[in-house]
């Protein structure tokens, strides 16, 4: 049986701090002082680890707090009046969900665990309060909110203007970035999503997503065992898909 709503937003009796957490120069409050760290501190709630297959929040439930991702990941779903679902974001480490659903008072889309997952739910009415006296969260939290546009206008173009094989190239390349600003290798990294998934955020069908895959390892541009991906030749995956080498 699934975990109701409230199971699954009760805080852990153990729980990390912001101040100890390996993701403090990544998240919401990186640009707090100790003293306003503990302010933000207080107004979290942590929970415990999130099921795959398990959803975080359903589309159209009442927005009332962002969640920062500690462990694991999520992808967000959004479904039409048609019943056709789209696949609209995937969420890594340190990145924050919900943001999407403060204008309309609503969660646009359902996020579901793609594996074991913790996360920090923030309670926006709180965090809004607590911006008003700390510029610095205040600051940060527009970055964030500037970083999801621009995100969303790439994806638009990526989806308008690139073939088949950029988009799976921009795919690549994004995550390779993200997995980078969090420590970890540009190079090599484990999928936690299934081709379906990426198919679908990309607006291909798994059968091409699989065939690129398999041009891409023939061209010595990656390699693929299962979902792990080794990225054999930066350059030449970031010249395909017509973007720069950062």
């Amino acid at each position: 049986m699934s975990p109701t709503a409230q199971d699954r937003r009760r805080p852990m009796l153990h729980e990390t701090r912001c101040e100890s957490c390996s993701l403090s120069s990544l998240c919401l409050p990186l640009s707090l002082e100790t003293a306003d760290l503990e302010r933000f501190d207080s107004i979290i709630r942590r929970h415990p680890p999130i099921k795959k297959g398990t959803r975080l929040v359903e589309q159209g439930d009442r927005f009332t707090s962002v969640f920062a991702v500690r462990s694991g990941s999520l992808k967000q779903i959004t479904t039409e009046g048609s019943g056709e679902a789209q696949l609209t974001n995937f969420f890594l480490p340190s990145e924050l969900v919900g943001l999407d659903g403060i204008d309309d008072g609503r969660y646009p889309g359902s996020v579901v665990a793609l594996e074991t997952t913790t996360v920090c739910e923030i309670p926006f009415d709180r965090l809004d309060a607590l911006t008003q006296t700390l510029p610095e969260l205040r600051a940060q939290l527009f970055r964030t909110l500037s970083k999801e546009l621009r995100e969303d206008r790439r994806m638009m173009q990526l989806l308008s203007r690139k073939t088949a094989d950029q988009r799976l190239a921009c795919f690549f390349l994004g995550l390779s970035d993200r997995f980078r600003r969090r420590g970890y290798s540009p190079f090599s990294f484990r999928l936690s999503m299934s081709r379906a998934d990426i198919g679908n955020h990309l607006g291909l069908a798994v059968e091409t997503v699989s065939r690129i895959l398999g041009r891409f390892q023939q061209q010595d541009l990656v390699a693929v065992s299962g979902r792990e991906v080794n990225i054999l030749d930066l350059t030449a995956l970031s010249t395909l898909a017509d973007t720069e080498v950062t």
